[in-house]
């Protein structure tokens, strides 16, 4: 691969990010890592309180990328038929009746799934076949979605009531969890001020969504070193409490490790970081900083981690000081 492809693919990315930021105070690493998500193919769920910006960064990214975005709000009494789309009875000029199929909101390139934990399962199930397949099925007719394709979900940690939590299959179709943070003082005045001004979106087109494809394609080409990925296998072993693999961390806090789309998250994730870091090769660093935003979503904490209060995010730490130890002896 050469220089100047290199340099190309880190000057949209730094155009994407200065483009959002007219739009997004604060939230660094947020951006960073739906942008990552989005350019390896991924789908992002993002989690938070409400008011941090959740739904304006996924509008802004609509402007950014100039694509198609639909907004789905979910709620309990939506069903799958208001996702995907149905057949209707329509009658034409001689008085033939047919079916015809009326397109739900899910054929767009940019999905918002606005939170999504308050449907029920049925409806949330509806979303599995098109995060992974990128296509749905209605009444045994498949039909494609349109490409790019991503799913931009929200959800709110504190309310519990007349919520309904995703389960394993799904957070699994999710290539990160991204935790939306409080916005700090500075922040936040800035954010008033700002909306003071106009609540709309100003950002403007800073990569359409045939550059977005070739910028995912110029990321295959990527060569990972076979250490690498080692280091990336042994990462997702360690998290398995069974496994002759397993990290101290996961024996005393895991009931469930990570599936092998853990490790293909990694891999693909770490590929365009390297990239937007000017550099055509993978590095360990890579691996740890993406780790959170991959694993703390797929890790199963036990009674224990919970009675103990220890997060996701500090069981996947104690893990990588773990294989730190092991790679420096």
């Amino acid at each position: 691969m050469d220089e100047q492809k290199i340099k190309h693919f880190s000057e949209i990315m730094q155009n994407i990010f200065a483009q959002i930021r007219r739009d997004v105070i604060g939230q660094q690493d947020v951006v960073e890592g739906t942008i990552i998500a989005m350019i390896a193919g991924g789908n992002v769920l993002l989690e938070g309180v409400p008011g941090v910006g959740k739904t304006r960064l996924v509008r802004s990214l609509g402007r950014v990328f100039d694509l198609p975005f639909s907004r789905i709000q979910f709620t309990p009494d939506l069903m799958p038929a208001d996702v995907t789309g149905t057949n209707i009875i329509v009658t034409d000029d001689k008085g033939n009746s047919s079916f015809q199929f009326q397109q739900g909101p899910i054929f767009s390139n940019i999905i918002l799934a606005d939170e999504i934990n308050r449907a029920t399962p049925k409806t949330q199930s509806a979303l599995l076949e098109a995060m992974q397949e990128h296509k749905v099925t209605v009444m045994g007719v498949s039909r494609p979605l349109l490409e790019p394709f991503f799913v931009l979900a929200t959800q709110n940690p504190i309310e519990q009531d007349g919520t309904y939590p995703l389960p394993e299959a799904q957070l699994d179709r999710f290539m990160f969890k991204l935790l939306v943070p409080n916005p700090e003082r500075d922040e936040l005045k800035a954010i008033i001020k700002m909306t003071q001004k106009t609540m709309d979106e100003v950002a403007d087109r800073a990569c359409t969504g045939e550059e977005l494809l070739e910028m995912r394609r110029t990321a295959s080409e990527i060569i990972v070193a076979e250490e690498v990925y080692d280091y990336t296998t042994q990462l997702c072993s360690a998290t398995h409490a069974t496994s002759k693999y397993a990290s101290e961390a996961a024996k005393k806090y895991l009931r469930l490790g990570v599936s092998p789309r853990a490790g293909q998250a990694l891999i693909s994730t770490a590929k365009v970081l390297a990239l937007y870091n000017g550099r055509y090769n993978i590095s360990y660093n890579d691996i740890n900083k993406l780790a959170y935003p991959v694993l703390r979503h797929r890790i199963k904490l036990n009674f224990e981690a919970v009675a103990e209060q220890i997060s996701p995010d500090d069981i996947i730490k104690m893990i990588l000081d773990e294989m730190k130890k092991s790679i420096n002896r």
